[in-house]
């Protein structure tokens, strides 16, 4: 199932408007904050799609019956740039584990590139709720990638991809490529166009260097 939150109307898409902008792009604290921010929306909104049990809580008058969590998920993302998206959820499911993924575009002479993974930390994963976060969904290919490296730490009993921004290109890559009887994609936006090195239009350009600066 794809969920596009932006379709809606709800101030996810303000934080989107802002992280499109090319004058509030300039500044780095606000871009990483409106990435932790929708971060949050999509943690409220996977949150709904979740199991809960009964749990008895004692008040100063008495106590009461509340529906929590049944079990934490797992929240893991795409370094560098899935990091503010990521510490959004992580403001939801504080008690969650997380994992780590340390993934890249290669790049080679005739403008082609194939998807790098370096490192994976995470804890088990088997028959585990995973959240799996990078703000920008374009090809699809280093999403793939990274959940079929992750699937050496077991296998999810449901997987919640999300994205800032998709390429429709990148939602049928992975609707094709990944089992989608145990995932749902999140995205807040979802963008017709690539460009030809493969970059989302009108997109918002590299989240990575706007978060923290440009790389070499």
């Amino acid at each position: 199932m794809v969920h596009n939150l932006g379709l809606g109307n709800s101030i996810i898409n303000q934080f989107i408007s802002e992280i499109r902008d090319t004058s509030i792009q300039q500044d780095r604290m606000r871009f990483r904050r409106n990435l932790e921010r929708t971060g949050e929306i999509f943690a409220y909104e996977i949150s709904k799609e979740l199991a809960y049990e009964n749990s008895e809580v004692t008040t100063p008058l008495g106590s009461a019956i509340v529906p929590v969590l049944k079990e934490q998920p797992i929240v893991a993302t795409i370094l560098r740039a899935g990091l503010p998206l990521h510490q959004g959820i992580l403001n939801y499911f504080d008690q969650a584990d997380n994992g780590f993924i340390s993934a890249y575009r290669k790049h080679h002479k005739d403008g082609s590139f194939e998807i790098k993974l370096e490192y994976v930390s995470c804890p088990s994963i088997e028959d585990r709720v995973l959240i799996l976060c990078d703000p920008m969904l374009a090809t699809g290919a280093s999403m793939v990638s990274t959940y079929k490296a992750m699937l050496e730490m077991g296998k999810p009993r449901h997987t919640h991809i999300v994205s800032v921004l998709a390429s429709t290109q990148g939602v049928e890559h992975l609707k094709a490529q990944l089992p989608m009887e145990r995932i749902s994609i999140w995205a807040a936006a979802i963008d017709e166009e690539l460009t030809a090195q493969s970059y989302i239009v009108p997109g918002l350009g590299d989240a990575g260097d706007l978060a923290y600066g440009k790389k070499l």
